[in-house]
């Protein structure tokens, strides 16, 4: 039975090493966050997903386990770390989100965090760059700072559904946030993803540089200054005008790179 007390972004993050895990055990059981349940139920490897609470679990199992622990206690490989696929799949939905001309680049923003370590928090009013011709914003914003998405002129998408979310994810070029629990659902779903760091970043991210084999979609942005978020906006608004120049003469992102390089684009991670 895999106990998942930690975060949503740890349950999502450390979900690849389910498959791997299970090749190990007779069954897997995971007892994880209950709005987490129709997307864990779903990884490979999983044989019963059952809702988080206080107390114990009323099933039966031999041995127990918390997420984050799984890869020391797997000893896991680097191919078993390293994301090569999306191992999330997003339930579907009917149609796509319409944009302003239909050729616009979509682009889902998140600015605002949890109580946990504010430094992370984006002032809404600096995002105001990204909002630029052929560029269309939308909002993954919620609690009290959804209101800033009048202020970006961005169409609200948000949603208090997780797999709704990752659906809505699905439809959009390119998912900006902080690092937040919407990142790691967006780089599992193999979506294009960046994320912006500040100068103390956690753990999981490397210390320097752009890339981190954790999600082969994500890019980071880090800040230069702590506390200050004007360069890491400048750059990615600049990246943006890149892409969209990129994205209007029929160019790839790097999801489309993964399959061309021969990486299998769905099933579970390269670790099977």
């Amino acid at each position: 039975m895999v106990r998942c007390y930690h975060g949503l972004g740890d349950t999502i993050q450390f979900a690849r090493f389910l498959p791997p895990l299970r090749r190990l055990a007779g069954e897997v059981i995971v007892w994880c966050q209950g709005e987490l349940l129709p997307l864990i139920a779903e990884v490979q490897g999983v044989d019963r997903a059952l809702p988080l609470h206080d107390g114990t679990p009323d099933v039966e199992f031999d041995v127990d386990i918390e997420i984050m622990e799984i890869p020391h206690a797997i000893r896991a490989s680097r191919e078993e770390v390293t994301m090569c696929r999306p191992y999330l799949t997003a339930p579907r939905c009917g149609g796509l989100m319409e944009t302003t001309d239909g050729k616009a680049l979509s682009v889902g923003l998140v600015w605002d965090v949890g109580s946990w370590d504010r430094r992370r928090v984006v002032p809404c009013r600096l995002l105001q760059p990204l909002n630029r011709a052929g560029v269309q914003l939308y909002s993954l914003q919620r609690g009290p700072a959804a209101y800033g998405a009048a202020e970006l002129r961005a169409t609200d998408i948000s949603t208090p559904e997780i797999s709704e979310l990752a659906a809505r994810l699905q439809q959009i070029d390119l998912c900006v946030c902080p690092d937040t629990m919407v990142a790691h659902l967006a780089a599992a779903l193999g979506r294009e993803t960046w994320i912006m760091l500040h100068t103390d970043c956690d753990w999981r991210w490397p210390a320097s540089g752009h890339q981190t084999f954790w999600y082969p979609t994500v890019r980071l942005f880090r800040q230069r200054v702590p506390g200050d978020w004007r360069d890491v906006v400048m750059d990615i608004s600049a990246a943006i005008f890149e892409k969209a120049q990129r994205s209007r003469a029929g160019s790839d992102g790097p999801y489309r790179k993964m399959e061309r390089s021969g990486v299998p684009t769905d099933g579970e991670n390269c670790g099977r």
